[in-house]
C-alpha cells in the first residue's frame, strides 16, 4: 500500500500575537470564529500538549541514544501536527491535499509495539513511571494522550471527525507505554512495578 503524499506548509508566520483572540475567540483554519473553550479547540489544543510531551521524551530518548526511538518520536511529532490540522479544520473545509493521519500511520505504531513488545519481559504487575527521564516522558505523554482520545471521542460524538483521528490516538497511546518500558529496558533500567503494599 503506497503512501500518500501530502502538500508542503504554503505560509509565512511574521507576526506572533494579533490581539484578535482577546476576546475568548478564535479562528479555524475556515476562518470560522468559535470560543476558545469549544470542544474542537481542547482537542487540538490537548494534542499539541502531547506533542510537546513527546518532544521532551524524544530528547530523552537522544540523551539514552536511543536513536531507533527516538526517531520514532520524531516521526509522531509530525503526524501529531497532521492530526491537529485536520481538528483545526471544520470537516467541510478540509482540502483533499491537506496532511491527515491515515491508516499507514496506524499500521506502523502496531508493527513498532510489536516489534518494542517482543523484546521485553512479561509484566507481573502494573509500571509505574520512574525507570529514567526517557521512561517518565513517555508515561507523561500516554496520559496526555489518553486525554486527547477522551475529548476526540466527545467531539465525534457531537460532529464528524476524519476516521483514524481516533484509532491513531488509542494506538499511540498504547506505543507510548510499551515505549516507555522499552526506554527503561533498552537504557539498562529497572521498571518500576507497582507494589500494593509499599502505598
Amino acid at each position: 500500500m503506497s503512501e500518500e503524499r501530502f502538500d508542503d506548509p504554503n505560509l509565512v508566520i511574521n507576526r506572533v500575537y494579533t490581539r484578535t483572540g482577546d476576546g475568548g475567540l478564535t479562528r479555524l483554519v475556515g476562518g470560522q470564529q468559535v470560543a476558545k473553550h469549544a470542544l474542537r479547540i481542547e482537542s487540538y489544543g490537548t494534542v499539541d500538549e502531547l506533542n510537546a510531551h513527546i518532544g521532551q521524551a524524544r530528547l530523552e530518548c537522544l540523551t539514552l541514544q536511543l536513536l531507533e526511538l527516538a526517531a520514532e518520536l520524531r516521526r509522531v511529532q509530525h503526524a501529531l501536527f497532521n492530526l491537529g490540522s485536520v481538528l483545526a479544520t471544520l470537516p467541510q473545509d478540509l482540502h483533499p491535499r491537506q496532511p491527515r493521519v491515515q491508516q499507514t500511520d496506524i499500521d506502523r505504531l502496531e508493527q513498532s509495539i510489536d516489534a518494542h513488545n517482543a523484546g521485553l519481559p512479561p509484566l507481573r504487575s502494573f509500571v509505574l513511571p520512574g525507570g529514567n527521564r526517557a521512561n517518565v516522558a513517555l508515561h507523561l505523554g500516554r496520559t496526555v494522550c489518553r486525554r486527547a482520545e477522551r475529548l476526540v471521542v466527545r467531539l465525534a460524538e457531537e460532529e464528524p471527525v476524519e476516521p483514524c483521528v481516533v484509532p491513531y490516538l488509542n494506538r499511540l497511546s498504547d506505543a507510548l507505554f510499551v515505549w516507555s518500558r522499552s526506554a527503561a529496558v533498552l537504557a539498562g533500567d529497572e521498571e518500576v512495578l507497582w507494589s500494593p503494599n509499599d502505598g
